[in-house]
């Protein structure tokens, strides 16, 4: 670990000395180059201190990834920077060597410190956008809960079921809050919904049942008529942590299903429970973690079926989206709408409804967020109400899902 660090350390100031090249050119004064100086390596004490002091177990891990945030806004910033700065010295360089092989006269680089003017600019220009966003997304993206809300419409819903709500949250890792009071806004907002019902669809946690101890009573604060439901996502299984023994992991794994028990979900593992309403009945489906590549395959399908009939009416809650693609969507029952997450539409992009809905995470899942269909059934992926790895979000906002099926008009 040390070793890492080390090696991570000297990169990153190797980056920070390369880019301070743009602010020497365009700022001559010795206090903005002591301010530069002071707020990368600021940067860098931040998280190296939280590293070295935090017990992995406790809160203080919401504080390790606040200042990995920053960190890597101040990573990201200093290469933007480079990436302008090393073509134009590569240019000067050739140049320069040039010159001296054919005796060129020192008047032909006179633009040389004009033409370095402007490549700082455009680099400290544009490096200034991602690291801005970053950072506004650390302080304000994180926490800016949006309702996402669409109607669904069935042939074969059950007529009572007609006008029907649910309401999906997912990936809310809780290892990673920071903030009582806008944890406990979202919560609430949740419950303004009204829904029937409410679906969370896995990783409730990073990687251990510690990280959700101090956030339990604000999510045992979720209501509906119906219940609330929940699955296990990949993060659940203490799969990405060091444990002394595999006895330790399983017992994480026991607690972690007991809390939310104790907080008043009703854990579905590869179980099946039946929505009543005025006689009629749909049947709700809960699978473990199921993932293409390397992602944990525990869950199992036709476990969960068994007791529901094909005809049934059927809404399955299934973390990753990739379990929907190449398995459920090919099944010999057909589901009329599966729940999934996972993919946090990867907490980057650039969307606007009705134009645009961009996220790198397309290039790695198909599907990744809002509704899809695909041979008459329905997907939702949550944009996740949580965060991991990066403590904030550009573009690509925290999400609860409100969805109303709808009876298809004869």
């Amino acid at each position: 670990m040390t070793r890492l660090i080390l090696i991570f350390s000297i990169f990153y100031f190797a980056f920070a000395f390369y880019g301070f090249q743009a602010f020497k050119t365009l700022f001559k004064s010795v206090l903005v180059h002591w301010a530069y100086a002071l707020a990368f390596f600021g940067a860098w004490a931040f998280l190296f201190v939280k590293v070295i002091t935090a017990n992995p177990d406790t809160a203080m891990r919401g504080q390790i990834t606040f200042a990995g945030g920053v960190f890597f806004a101040f990573l990201l910033f200093a290469l933007f920077l480079s990436v302008f700065l090393l073509p134009e010295d590569v240019f000067r360089l050739s140049v320069f060597g040039y010159n001296k092989v054919a005796g060129v006269s020192e008047e032909s680089t006179k633009f040389f410190p004009s033409r370095r003017k402007f490549i700082s600019t455009i680099a400290l220009g544009v490096a200034s956008l991602p690291f801005g966003a970053l950072l506004y997304g650390m302080y304000k993206g994180k926490y800016n809960y949006q309702v996402f809300k669409y109607d669904l419409t069935f042939d074969d819903l059950p007529d009572a079921f007609d006008g029907y709500q649910i309401t999906q949250i997912s990936d809310i890792h809780s290892g990673s809050f920071d903030d009582k009071e806008k944890v406990a806004y979202g919560v609430d907002l949740v419950n303004k919904q009204n829904s029937d019902v409410i679906l969370f669809t896995g990783d409730i946690v990073n990687d251990r049942t510690e990280e959700l101890r101090p956030w339990a009573d604000t999510f045992s604060k979720l209501r509906a008529k119906d219940g609330v439901f929940s699955i296990l996502g990949n993060h659940d299984y203490g799969d990405y942590a060091e444990w002394p023994t595999k006895e330790a992991k399983a017992q994480n794994l026991k607690e972690l299903k007991s809390l939310q028990r104790k907080m008043g979900f009703d854990l579905l593992l590869d179980e099946n429970r039946f929505l009543e309403k005025n006689g009629q009945r749909i049947a709700l489906l809960g699978v473990e973690n199921w993932g293409r590549g390397r992602f944990k395959k525990a869950g199992d399908l036709q476990k969960a079926k068994k007791g529901v009939a094909k005809d049934d009416f059927k809404i399955l809650m299934s973390h990753d989206p990739s379990h929907w693609e190449d398995v459920v969507v090919s099944d010999d029952y057909h589901f009329h709408l599966t729940l999934s997450g996972h993919t946090h539409g990867m907490q980057f992009g650039v969307e606007i409804p009705g134009f645009i809905k961009w996220s790198p995470v397309k290039w790695r899942y198909k599907y990744w967020a809002g509704i899809y269909k695909e041979m008459g059934q329905f997907i939702n992926v949550n944009r996740g109400f949580g965060f991991i790895g990066y403590p904030g979000r550009v573009g690509i906002l925290p999400e609860i899902t409100v969805i109303t099926l709808r009876k298809s008009e004869a």
